[in-house]
């Protein structure tokens, strides 16, 4: 019975080597407002359920967020993810390590999560919090949403650091502390979960964490695939990296489909959205974001069937494929809403446990509005 932790991070991805300005650099400052997600899972011999969890519902919890607004404005997200209490991570590292800084590439952050493994360990609630705090590059903006999320199922007090600071200095940073018990209620308030939440301003709440991951089906889930696959035919990968990056994107894509239909779904909705954007190897959301012109990128650079057009064939290719993007997104918010509403009418009569993903989207939902963020749904 090991803690979990789940701190979601976010970090764009490195361009291609035509375009070295933008190789590695981190995710770059909008003047938009901002959702800063940390998401940090306790990888420690007992946490399979939780992990699994996390793998099914992080593109549900990517739709939730993408609902946001602030002001009106479109919110900007960016997760982070470490892992935590796991033997082969070292001792005087307090046994943390961080898998993904706060980044906007969700596919990276899906991949880290497909990676984990769990190993026995010992579970430092109070480190993992405090490097969390440390270490990301938190928006200094307090009108922006800064978030972490913890979940476990040992005593929340382990470890030389005392969570109670932690906690603390998190919540002077403005960062919200939510903690999320893998088991009883009341096993998780006399463990100091509970207590952890109540310093940072946070929620606490208990889940199942070996609940089944799966979505129930739905009449929408093979449309919302196919519709990916169109998708999927508008990315045009440009540079080394580029190549790289539409593998990584197919590989998440294979890897949400073996968890099941409904994870799939969620990931093809989650695709359509403005949260998903791929300006550093994909040249229609480079050239949307004025990140680049196509016309400067060197020929064995570019997609294979457009490197013997001239620079206005290019640029009009380009907004092709961003004109078909645009109905294909079109068309899966369409179904997706419809999807959403067939969940909802099926929830009502279903009084099961929480889960992670609806544990998390009760806490966001509520901080939230509270910080004047409102939601389209």
């Amino acid at each position: 019975m090991k803690k979990i932790i789940v701190i979601a991070t976010f970090a764009l991805v490195a361009t291609a080597s035509i375009s070295l300005r933008a190789a590695h650099k981190p995710t770059e400052e909008t003047d938009g407002p901002k959702v800063q997600l940390a998401i940090l899972l306790d990888t420690s011999g007992s946490m399979d359920g939780l992990i699994e969890q996390a793998k099914a519902k992080l593109w549900k919890i990517v739709n939730e967020l993408a609902l946001s607004k602030k002001n009106g404005e479109t919110i900007e997200l960016s997760v982070a993810l470490y892992e935590y209490g796991k033997d082969d991570v070292p001792e005087e590292m307090g046994y943390v390590r961080r898998l993904a800084p706060l980044t906007t590439d969700l596919d990276l952050i899906s991949e880290k999560l497909f990676e984990l493994q769990t190993n026995g360990g010992s579970e430092y609630c109070g480190e993992v919090i405090k490097r969390a705090t440390d270490d990301l590059d938190w928006s200094d903006d307090p009108e922006d949403l800064k978030l972490i999320f913890i979940a476990g199922n040992e005593e929340f007090t382990q470890g030389e650091i005392d969570y109670k600071t932690s906690c603390k200095d998190a919540i002077e940073e403005g960062i919200i502390v939510n903690t999320i018990f893998c088991g009883d209620f009341n096993e998780g308030v006399e463990t100091m979960w509970k207590d952890g939440a109540d310093l940072a301003d946070g929620e606490y709440m208990n889940i199942d964490h070996n609940q089944a991951v799966a979505d129930p089906p739905t009449p929408y889930d093979d449309e919302l695939v196919e519709l990916n696959e169109e998708l999927n035919d508008t990315y045009l990968p440009y540079g080394s990296v580029g190549r790289m990056k539409k593998e990584a994107q197919e590989e998440q894509d294979a890897n949400a489909a073996g968890v099941g239909a409904g994870t799939m779904a969620e990931r093809a909705a989650a695709k359509s959205t403005s949260q998903y954007r791929n300006s550093g190897w994909d040249l229609v959301d480079a050239a949307e974001d004025e990140a680049l012109d196509v016309a400067e990128i060197e020929e064995e650079e570019l997609p294979e069937e457009m490197r013997d057009m001239t620079d206005d064939e290019k640029r009009a290719y380009v907004e092709e494929m961003s004109k078909k993007r645009g109905d294909v997104q079109d068309r899966i918010a369409e179904v997706n809403k419809k999807r959403r509403e067939y969940i909802a009418e099926q929830r009502k009569q279903d009084a099961e446990e929480k889960s992670l993903d609806e544990a998390m989207i009760e806490a966001v939902r509520k901080q939230a509005t509270r910080n004047d963020f409102t939601f389209d749904q």
